[in-house]
């Protein structure tokens, strides 16, 4: 499965709807920027969206709730030993309360990984990050970052927002 998405004003963003009725669009804010967001077997609709292979895949997307992306930069030559780790780990985001979904994505050009969840709530995530399934999934077993980090990871958080309204 594949996932794309593209960042623009919502002005714009909303003529996709129109323009491409069998695919399921989802829209997102974070105050400074609006991303549409599918995913599927269907082709890249967006002129400069950005294309990723969907490698684990938990719960579904929904309409509404908060997405918090963590963009991972890896070296290349390191991408297969970053997707068998993180395809291995156990950490039981499923579990906690207001999960929806998650998402890691391999990008189809560049280097930069996302790992995409999804909450019912900007508060459900930040339970997320105080519990324990949270702490064991980030133990550091070492004070420097993993060899395959090309830059520092940055994450971007954003709330589903409906673009008719």
């Amino acid at each position: 499965m594949k996932a794309f998405m593209t960042n623009g004003t919502l002005n714009f963003l909303k003529s996709l709807n129109k323009k491409h009725p069998n695919i399921h669009f989802y829209f997102m804010n974070n105050g400074t920027s609006t991303v549409v967001y599918y995913e599927g077997n269907h082709k890249n609709v967006f002129s400069s969206g950005r294309t990723y292979n969907v490698l684990t895949s938990k719960g579904d997307i929904q309409d509404k709730g908060f997405i918090v992306m963590n963009n991972i930069p890896v070296a290349e030559e390191e991408h297969p030993v970053f997707e068998d780790r993180f395809k291995n780990r156990q950490n039981g985001v499923e579990t906690m309360p207001g999960f929806q979904a998650f998402r890691l994505l391999s990008p189809a050009k560049g280097n930069t990984y996302i790992v995409l969840t999804q909450w019912a709530s900007e508060q459900d995530f930040e339970n997320w990050k105080k519990s324990d399934q949270f702490a064991k999934a980030h133990q550091e077993k070492t004070t420097k970052p993993p060899a395959y980090f090309l830059e520092r990871p940055f994450i971007t958080s954003y709330q589903m927002i409906d673009p008719d309204q």
